[in-house]
Formats: C-alpha cells, structure tokens, sequence
C-alpha cells in the first residue's frame, strides 16, 4: 500500500483552501452585486405622500376637424362644453408622477409626449397622458403632421404649466381606494346564437350583454385636514353619446360626470376620468342625433355613472401613511403589424374613406413598439397604461392577475395603436376585432397585460435578476 508525503498532502490541502476561498470570494462578490441591483430597483427612501392638482381649458377653435365618425367630415362649429386637461402630482421622496388626463379623442403621440415630458423634467420624474376618448374633441394629428399642429401647440404648452403649477403647490396628502357598480352601456359586438357577431351600436332598452365590467374604481386624494384633492374615476364606456351629427366639441358624458362629482363635493376636488377597456363598450344611448335627446342621453349616462363614484368616493376613508411609496417604468413592447400593409391601406380607404389618416395612421410599419407603463403607489395601488383600445376583458383579467388587491387598467394613454381585440374576439371578428381599425398582431393584448403583471412583481421583489442560488 502506497501511503502519500505528508509534504504533498498539506499542499493539497491548502490548494483546496485557497480554491475554496476564491469560489467563497466570488459568491460573496455576486451577493453583493444583487444586493446592490435590489436595492437600485427598490423605491425612495420612506416619505409622507404629497400631492398636488391643477385643470386648464385647452379646447381649440372652431375650424378643427372632429375625431371619430368618418361620415362627419364638417369640422367643429362651436362648444358645448370646455375641453379640460387635468392633472394630478404625487410625491414621495425624491419621486414626483404626473398624471394628466385630457378630453380628447386619444393621447398625443411620441413627439408631442416627449415634448411635454421634457418641458416638465424639472418638476416631474415621470408623466402619463391619458385621454376621454371623447368623439367630440379635435383630431390629434401629430402622428403625421411634419409640425405639430398650432391648436396642439397651445395645449401642450398650457399642460405644461399645469403640471408645473400642480407641483409647486403639493400639500401633505393622504390617499384610499372604493369601488361601485353602474351600468351605463353595453357590449357592441353581440355575438348570435349560430355563432355569428353583428354590430350592436346602441342599446336604448338595455338588454343585457357579456362581456361587460360594470366595475366603477375610484381613488380618492385627501388633504391632511380630509378635504378631497381629487377624485380619479377609471371605467370603461366609449364617450360616444353623441354622434355624427354633433359639431360642438365635448366632453361627452365624462364632463357630466365630473361636474355631478365635483358638484357633491363642493366643487372642491378635481375630477379626472381614466377610460378603461372600452374598446367594445358602447353607452347605452350611443350616438344619440342632437334631435332626438342626444343632450338629454348625455346627461343621463353621465350622472348615472356619477352619482355611483360619489356614493363610492364619500364612502372612502383616507389614512395617511409615512411610508409612502411611487415606483413606475415604461417598457417598450415590439409586434408586428396584423395586416399586409398594402391589403390594409385599401381596406382603409374602403372603410373609412379618403380622410382615414385624420384619425388613423397613414403608414403603420411592419414592426412598431407599443409603450406600457405600470405605476405603483404605495406598494397597493397598480396602475396599467395601455396605448390604445383595449376589448373590456382584459380589464377583468387585469384586476384578476395583478399581484395588488387595487388595479386600475388605463386605456387611450401615451399614443395611439388602434384597437387591441382579445384572441377570441379577433376569430370572431366585428369592428375592432377584424377589421383595419385594429392593425397591432394578435396576442398584444396578452403580452402588455403579462408586462404589467411582472412589472408591479418586480416593483414587489417577488422576481429579481439573479437565480435565487445567490440569495
């Protein structure tokens, strides 16, 4: 038997040592790397929730094409009621949101966002425009227009002072979340007993249809004392009361529902509508002739909705909290186009006629980038903003998947992608499903609703960038 030399052993052995140290130095380095990027990703240091909210008027003149109806092509006459851009600020720590609603077809495009966000990066870390999806607001044409339009030009420089004058004022705030039921609409795309999906426009008896979220979020923004700030309302119904025939601009039924809310409030907190999936939703009395009571319908539809959010709103009970938390990202999604884009470009014109890229893009390429943003506020409050029109189930889905107990689902914000169609709806086709008002891939929809679901985990430390071997 051969035994070893003891001079050979020890060197072994130390040997061994120093590899086993080397391997212990080297997970202690990649420890302390994720530890670092945790805590880079972890939100602001622990402050008191401030806010701070400002509206400014930014209907243009009359002259302006309408948005919506491609057998309207008379542009605006007058108003009927003031086109708003309202906005909220929340702070905590060294973080600042801006939310800025606005009554408006859909949300201005990439320039225009940019623009506004830098002209606000001083006052801001982050900003989110979303739109009414009133029909009776202007055309936004930066989307192929070589120079922002001049009526948009305005807008955009008032919104900006809005928010910086929303940010200079932030008081101590205190923030709580209720919900209701209203229903003020239906689902437009029926589908038959033999399968088959027929437009369903307007629904004045009220029959029932699925899917439809009857669900009326609302979070409310106190000040320390308890007196409303604001009053945010996310539900899903397209502003389209009105029809056609209307050449006034309005807000449609948001307006009349803000007024009822902030009108049972002492005209005191500032209301802002964020339209959820509404993408197949119609009101009931939609697209009303002004002739037959469109007025009249637009008031009912708004105060019905009203009504609910403040019953919802006075019920809430608002709690300061010292550790109050914003975390936010936008992450830029890449699909591909849905259609040929010559077969597209025909059906277009076919469908919506020679003035289609008043309202829709002239050109889509084959590949486009559709931005998501998620916010999370206070760990509780999700927020997902989604860049076009979402068919309502995906509101359903997001409030069941979000990883918080209070998820808001935002559609029309940041930009404009047409229609995004479940899968299902988009094999049974109808308008917003299959045809070309709907031009992003199939599936989109899974996708952005999957992005906010491991953001706001992400945002949670629930997934890290590191395998949990390293932990």
């Amino acid at each position: 038997m051969k035994y070893l030399d003891r001079h050979a052993v020890a060197l072994a052995t130390r040997k061994a040592r120093q590899v086993r140290m080397k391997h212990l130095a080297r997970t202690q380095l990649l420890r302390s790397v994720a530890f670092a990027w945790l805590l880079a990703c972890l939100p602001a240091s622990a402050a008191n929730l401030r806010a701070g909210v400002a509206s400014v008027v930014i209907t243009p003149p009359p002259g302006i094409r309408l948005w919506g109806y491609s057998d309207r092509t008379t542009p605006a006459s007058g108003t009927l009621d003031p086109l708003y851009a309202r906005v909220l600020v929340l702070e905590a720590g060294e973080k600042r949101f801006a939310l800025v609603t606005v009554d408006l077809g859909r949300a201005f495009g990439p320039a225009s966002l940019e623009w506004l966000r830098e002209a606000t990066r001083n006052e801001v870390s982050f900003l989110v425009v979303a739109a009414s999806h009133t029909h009776s607001g202007p055309v936004v044409q930066d989307h192929n227009a070589d120079t922002t339009p001049a009526w948009e030009s305005v807008a955009l420089k008032k919104i900006a002072d809005a928010v910086k004058q929303a940010a200079a004022h932030l008081v101590a705030a205190r923030i709580g979340v209720g919900y209701g039921v209203a229903y003020i609409g239906h689902n437009r795309l029926r589908v038959n007993q033999n399968g088959a999906e027929e437009w369903f426009e307007r629904n004045p008896t009220q029959v029932p249809t699925a899917p439809v979220d009857g669900t009326v979020s609302v979070l409310r923004v106190d000040a320390a004392n308890g007196e409303p700030i604001a009053i945010l309302v996310n539900y899903a119904c397209h502003a389209v009361v009105f029809g056609s025939d209307n050449l006034h601009y309005s807000a449609d039924f948001p307006a009349v529902l803000s007024q009822t809310v902030e009108a049972a409030f002492g005209g005191k907190p500032i209301c802002l509508f964020l339209q959820g999936a509404a993408g197949d939703i119609n009101p009931y009395y939609a697209v009303t002739a002004l002739t037959a009571g469109g007025v009249q319908a637009r008031y009912w539809t708004g105060e019905a909705l009203g009504r609910e959010v403040v019953r919802v709103a006075k019920g809430i009970h608002t709690q300061p909290d010292e550790n109050s938390q914003l975390q936010f990202s936008e992450d830029r999604l890449r699909v591909r186009m849905r259609w040929d884009p010559a077969k597209w470009k025909e059906a277009m014109a076919a469908v919506f006629g020679s003035e289609a890229a008043q309202t829709f893009p002239a050109k889509v390429p084959q590949e486009l980038e559709l931005p998501v943003a998620t916010v999370l506020i206070d760990r509780t409050i999700a927020m997902l903003f989604l860049p076009g029109e979402a068919f309502v189930e995906y509101q359903v889905a997001w409030r069941q998947r979000c990883p918080v107990a209070d998820a808001f689902l935002v559609g029309y914000a940041n930009g404009y992608n047409g229609y995004f169609p479940t899968i299902r709806s988009a094999t049974l086709g109808g308008y917003g499903a299959a045809n070309p008002a709907t031009w992003v891939q199939v599936g989109a929809g899974d996708r952005m609703l999957d992005e906010g679901v491991i953001r706001v985990d992400q945002m949670l430390g629930r997934i890290g960038n590191v395998p949990e071997d390293l932990k």
